[in-house]
């Protein structure tokens, strides 16, 4: 049941993510890693494994890979997955769908960042991801999410736009946020120049703003306790964790 439009959008974006969002928004990984170390050590002391789940480029898994014994990653982009083997060539990554995936083992923590289980189209597929990932969690264990908008936080209409550079290349970037339904529809128009000439490519990102009941049902549903929504830094949409019962 693998979500083919997801995977050529990433797959397109794999060479530009880290300039996007490391280099050009400063995105603070290694505080973000450290803070969901700190959590889920916190939950489960001596706790030695992690499943990276939608693990992009790997820049989470550099960091958290200093603080667990076994780290892991899984994301359906054979260009994401090449970017993370780059940088962690002895961490394994494995190509599958994050809403039904069975790797044959468990872990002391399950997380998934970047909001990406707005991926998920209805709360069904919500509880699928959740369910998969909890199913994977050692007795114990803890499952940690950050989400991505909420409903009430939702600007339809919203137009965005950047310009990232990365040495002799220069990317622009503008986007319209609409919601026409259920999900909110981002069309994203690219212009991509460089020593080989100039590309322009556009995409359209479907993402659902789960409300925070919706998704703290999904993780009491997958069998999770002590779940519980948290605002805090340096998550900057907050975060959801639970501990497996």
């Amino acid at each position: 049941m693998a979500d083919e439009n997801a995977e050529r959008i990433f797959d397109k974006l794999a060479d530009w993510f880290d300039s996007i969002y490391r280099d050009h928004k400063g995105k603070d990984y290694r505080a973000e890693a450290v803070g969901v170390v700190d959590l889920v050590l916190a939950r489960k002391p001596g706790a030695a494994s992690l499943l990276d789940v939608g693990s992009g480029t790997g820049e989470h898994l550099t960091h958290y890979a200093k603080a667990f014994t076994t780290v892991e990653g899984l994301d359906l982009s054979s260009r994401m997955r090449e970017e993370t083997r780059a940088k962690l060539p002895d961490v394994v990554v494995h190509d599958e769908d994050m809403r039904d995936f069975d790797l044959g083992r468990t872990y002391d923590t399950v997380v998934c960042m970047w909001g990406t289980f707005a991926l998920m189209r209805s709360v069904e597929e919500l509880d699928m991801l959740v369910g998969c990932m909890a199913r994977h969690l050692s007795p114990g264990g803890v499952l940690f999410a950050e989400p991505w908008w909420f409903p009430e936080q939702y600007l339809d209409g919203y137009i965005g736009a950047e310009i990232v550079r990365d040495g002799d290349r220069v990317m622009s970037r503008v986007s319209r946020t609409t919601l026409p339904g259920r999900s909110a529809e981002m069309e994203i128009h690219f212009v991509v120049a460089g020593p080989d000439g100039v590309e322009h490519f556009t995409q359209t990102h479907v993402y659902t703003p789960f409300s925070r009941n919706e998704v703290l049902g999904s993780f009491r549903r997958a069998g999770c306790a002590d779940v519980e929504y948290v605002t805090a830094e340096p998550f900057a949409n907050g975060y959801f964790i639970g501990t497996r019962e």
